[in-house]
Order: C-alpha cells, then structure tokens, then sequence
C-alpha cells in the first residue's frame, strides 16, 4: 500500500500532457496502481479544466478498471 501511495504522490508531480493524450501504445500490461495514477491525472485535467484522453491502453488495464468498477473513468 505505501507504494501505491507514494506512486499517487509522485503523479501529482507529473505535468499534464500539452497535447491532452496519454498514448500507451507499446505498453504489455499495467498494474493497479498504473490504474489509480491514470484516474487522478483525469480527475486533475478535468479539475483543472482540460480534457485527458487515454489511447491504447493495455487490456489488464482495461479489465482491471472493469473489475473495479472504474472503467467510465477512462473514457475521453
């Protein structure tokens, strides 16, 4: 759990995209905590008024935030 909480502390560093796409092309598989820095950085664009679309996203990430119920999160 602490890395999970470290990783979503280090994410608020991240700037967001310029362009307002994360391309996960070339990604083989992700993780749960993958998943809870993609949903911040989508909270924190739309907080901030920006759109953040997510593009190629790995199939565990996909069926991960089915499993918990997030995947709406995700969509542009």
């Amino acid at each position: 759990m602490d890395d999970a909480a470290r990783v979503l502390d280090d994410a608020e560093a991240l700037p967001l995209p310029s362009q307002g796409i994360i391309d996960f092309r070339g990604l083989l598989q992700a993780d749960s905590a993958a998943l809870a820095v993609m949903i911040a950085l989508k909270r924190r664009a739309t907080a901030e008024g920006r759109t953040l679309t997510l593009r190629s996203l790995p199939e565990g990430m996909k069926s991960l935030a089915i499993v918990y119920g997030v995947e709406k999160l995700l969509e542009p």
